[in-house]
């Protein structure tokens, strides 16, 4: 009786999706209760983002049954989902920016014209703020907003429309550290008043905030496991299959010579704004400089004005003493340079082109795949079945075009041709986004292993446990400037946390030692 009295707020039977020939989701079956955490956990590729878009309408199962709270529900739009009570705030935002948070809460939501109801509006979305101690201006444009406030738009705008259960995708991929333990807590004063929250996240500290793990591996659910009950450890088996190490490894070296040098540079973004402002640092030989800072901070245009491919407005970039501050990518490339953008397609593959090509995208006059001024196509098959081979990319073979791949393999043929022309230096943005746990594992292990061989590497990673347990020295970034260079073993994810934020007051007040730049 009391299972017909109380049911599931959500379940899912037997829930198949299939593009052509590739079976997204194959008979996934699990289960929300009313006011719990249900975290979707997998590899990149293991089928939770068509998972969530079926439950939230952008899809239609081709098998499969939804029911909500116990009454079997079809959802044909978002729309319908919306209806029925379920939200979701997509990992990059659907905001209209020159418009103002209330505008975007109520935006479409009133049939007969949102001005009509705009006290009523915002009275309701003053009391949701209060309710769950969040702090927004009603009244600012989007674009005034810091990428942690948009979300909370996001959130409140899916309560405001009714939703009892919110589908939360990468919820803390561009937060600090202090943001994520907030949005937890309001998460779990949420859940306490009846709502349900389905969670995609891979950050393993966060998963284990969940209640129950559903882990997926090639679009089935392998098991929906009670998160009291396993360790990280137990997860990343899970999903991948076998056991791997969570933690690299990383073996004290003394820092060799200087290889790389930057002095006050200053570099403008797509608008015709200063991004870096000013930014000065060293990497030395067996030295990997991590680069701490939330996604927007200058990275991109400082990693790009490090290979040549944006100009700098002021500053020098010194290479083994050699100032090379306005040469070009071909001549960074020849200096040794290798370069791992955050975006695979914009800045790193031509997607038309085969994964052969890609494998050899820059380096064509490589004696190593050319005869003089000819390519040698059986050279450069070779060299990209050896690539396909050593990092895993899954492929029909090397003739195939790139932009069919997933983008966890696409990024794998940048790692394979980066990490072999690179001769001194290594710029790593982002390197192990959209890959798979093993992938990751393996990826660390060669940053360290060209660590081990000499090599000066920045690397930039929106993931602070893997900064912390690679980095050498870590550089804060907030709004294009260089908040303080550390030590790995003198920070903590906090202390970086709050210096991300802006805040190196109070993170040098946050652990009662005095504030120490180091140089």
């Amino acid at each position: 009786m009391n299972a017909v009295a109380n049911p599931p707020h959500l379940r899912v039977e037997g829930l198949t999706k299939t593009f052509g020939p590739v079976i997204a989701n194959s008979d996934v079956s699990f289960q929300v209760e009313r006011g719990e955490i249900l975290c979707l956990l997998g590899e990149n590729g293991a089928g939770k983002s068509t998972l969530s878009s079926c439950l939230y309408g952008f899809y239609q199962a081709d098998k499969g049954r939804i029911f909500y709270e116990g009454k079997e529900v079809e959802f044909h739009s978002p729309r319908d989902a919306i209806a029925c009570g379920i939200g979701m705030v997509h990992q990059h935002f659907v905001l209209v920016t020159p418009m103002s948070v209330i505008e975007n809460i109520v935006l479409g939501t009133h049939e007969h014209g949102w001005a009509l109801g705009v006290e009523e509006a915002e009275r309701r979305v003053r009391d949701l703020c209060g309710r769950y101690d969040i702090d927004l201006d009603l009244d600012a444009k989007i674009w005034q907003l810091s990428v942690g406030e948009q979300q909370w738009v996001e959130i409140v705008k899916a309560l405001y429309l009714g939703a009892e259960l919110l589908i939360l995708d990468e919820p803390t991929a561009v937060l600090t550290p202090q943001e994520s333990d907030k949005l937890f807590r309001i998460i779990r004063r949420m859940t306490g008043d009846g709502l349900s929250i389905i969670m995609i996240s891979h950050k393993l500290n966060e998963v284990m905030q969940s209640d129950h793990v559903a882990v997926l591996r090639r679009g089935k659910i392998v098991d929906t496991v009670r998160t009291a009950d396993v360790t990280k450890e137990d997860l990343t088996s899970m999903m991948v299959g076998r056991p791997v190490m969570l933690q690299a490894e990383r073996e004290d070296m003394e820092p060799g010579e200087t290889i790389l040098e930057v002095a006050g540079l200053r570099v403008r973004n797509d608008k015709d704004q200063h991004a870096v402002k000013g930014m000065s640092f060293k990497v030395h030989a067996h030295e990997i400089l991590g680069i701490a800072g939330v996604s927007g901070n200058g990275q991109n245009e400082l990693f790009e004005a490090l290979m040549g491919v944006r100009d700098t407005d002021s500053g020098q970039i010194w290479l083994h003493g050699e100032d090379v501050t306005h040469q070009n990518p071909r001549q960074m490339v020849e200096h040794g340079i290798g370069y791992i953008p955050d975006d695979r397609f914009r800045a790193g593959l031509v997607g038309s082109f085969s994964v052969a090509e890609n494998t050899i995208l820059g380096l064509q006059k490589n004696p190593r795949f050319s005869d003089g001024p000819l390519l040698n196509f059986r050279r450069i098959l070779n060299f990209a079945n050896e690539a396909i081979k050593r990092f895993g990319i899954v492929t029909p073979g090397p003739h195939a075009r790139t932009d069919t791949l997933s983008g966890g393999n696409a990024q794998k043929i940048i790692l394979a041709r980066e990490f072999w022309s690179a001769s001194c230096c290594i710029l790593a943005n982002q390197p192990t986004r959209g890959l798979d746990v093993g992938v990751i594992e393996y990826v660390h292990q060669m940053l360290l292993e060209k660590r081990r061989d000499g090599f000066a590497i920045v690397l930039a990673s929106e993931e602070l446990e893997d900064i912390l347990a690679l980095s050498d020295r870590i550089a804060v970034v907030f709004k294009g400037e260089i908040m303080g260079v550390f030590r790995s073993d003198e920070v903590d994810i906090q202390k970086l946390g709050l210096l991300m934020a802006g805040q190196r007051d109070a993170a040098a007040q946050s652990d009662g030692k005095p504030y120490v730049k180091v140089v």
